[in-house]
């Protein structure tokens, strides 16, 4: 097994005009780690992996597997295996011949070919599909058997593109619970890309989140709830999303958080105002969770609080989502499940400040001492 070290990373295309993809990406990925790459469409996440598989050229920068420089070997060549979306199977082939291909144009023995097939087969629930094809199977099956192909070659890193995107709701998670117990039983590197934050929070020892080819926090999926580096982060990590309010901060006996327009005022609890004196006469966008944020009788109910129009009610059984506006706000709250006026009526929102965000209005980086411990 192996580690995987990106230092410096960029990938630029030439295609009449000069785009950057990837700028300047440094990872340390831990041998046996799981790492995953999250971010919105055209981040760079797909084109980083494809570098560290020899798919696509690095323009700069070194990459890495294990104590080897790669950056000229051929795919064929590095010792890896990688999962795709569409799980390019062959459709002719049984689930036998599909998960012994590899082994095959190896030279390797029909001895260890089938032994290695079983296991897999084995390992993934797949023993009784063995003499089935592709089109005889489901999706999750499928990409059970796009799993085996990789298992049997034995690489040193597993890299994962997208790799449950094309199943329904319930088999992703399935599937999530498969690979992250087949990275418990093998403990081998792997780096897993993916959109969706759910399965990068699920699965990731550590996550790398992305925008617009740079690299915005690399931490635990813990770290990046409770301390993400900047708004970005803090808006994509979350869901619902967290709640964002432009103002700025004003001294005084409390200090208080003034909203844009001043159309509404929050003072601020002295534990958190002592954190954010640097902050005040900046603008800044207070951030707060939906699970911070409640529905209270009035505004005497609570130290923080704001008037607003209640415009949507999810009730999923277990908890609710509502969603009001607060001025030129719209805001979400995640609660239990309770009794509530009409749409449309006046409520009051309360904010757990003690867990709010703070971020600066032009860079959007948190702000030294804000957020929870």
């Amino acid at each position: 097994m192996a580690g995987v070290t990106l230092n410096g990373v960029r990938k630029i295309y030439h295609e009449g005009v000069e785009q950057v993809a990837v700028h300047d990406v440094t990872l340390d990925v831990r041998d046996g780690e799981f790492v995953v790459l999250v971010g919105p469409s055209g981040c760079g996440k797909s084109t980083t992996l494809r570098m560290i598989a020899g798919l696509e050229s690095i323009t700069a920068g070194t990459v890495k597997i294990g104590d080897r420089v790669v950056n000229d070997v051929p795919p064929k060549a590095r010792d890896i295996a990688m999962v795709f979306q569409n799980y390019a199977l062959y459709p002719h082939m049984t689930v036998r011949e599909n998960l012994g291909f590899a082994l095959k144009l190896r030279n390797m023995s029909a001895a260890e070919i089938t032994a290695r097939v079983q296991a897999a087969a084995a390992t993934l629930g797949l023993t009784e599909y063995l003499d089935r094809k592709p089109r005889q199977l489901s999706g999750g099956q499928r990409q059970r058997v796009a799993l085996g192909r990789a298992i049997v070659r034995q690489p040193q890193v597993f890299l994962f593109d997208e790799p449950l995107s094309n199943l329904d709701a319930q088999m992703r998670v399935s599937m999530r619970r498969e690979i992250a117990r087949l990275h418990q039983e093998l403990k081998v590197t792997m780096i897993y890309v993916t959109h969706d934050q759910v399965e990068a929070m699920t699965l990731g020892d550590r996550i790398v989140v992305m925008s617009k080819g740079h690299v915005m926090q690399i931490d635990t999926p813990l770290n990046l709830y409770e301390r993400p580096r900047n708004k970005f982060v803090a808006g994509f990590i979350g869901n619902p999303a967290m709640n964002f309010v432009n103002g700025t901060i004003e001294s005084g006996n409390p200090s208080r958080f003034v909203a844009d327009g001043g159309e509404w005022k929050i003072d601020l609890p002295e534990s958190v105002a002592s954190r954010l004196t640097d902050a005040h006469g900046r603008t800044i966008t207070l951030g707060v969770r939906p699970e911070d944020v409640t529905v209270v009788p009035d505004a005497r109910s609570a130290p923080a609080t704001t008037p607003a129009r209640l415009d949507l009610v999810e009730s999923l059984g277990n908890e609710t989502f509502i969603y009001a506006r607060a001025g030129r706000y719209d805001m979400t709250a995640r609660v239990s499940p309770q009794s509530l006026p009409p749409v449309g009526s006046a409520i009051v929102l309360a904010f757990n400040l003690e867990r709010a965000h703070f971020f600066d209005g032009g860079t959007g980086e948190r702000v030294a001492g804000s957020g929870t411990a």
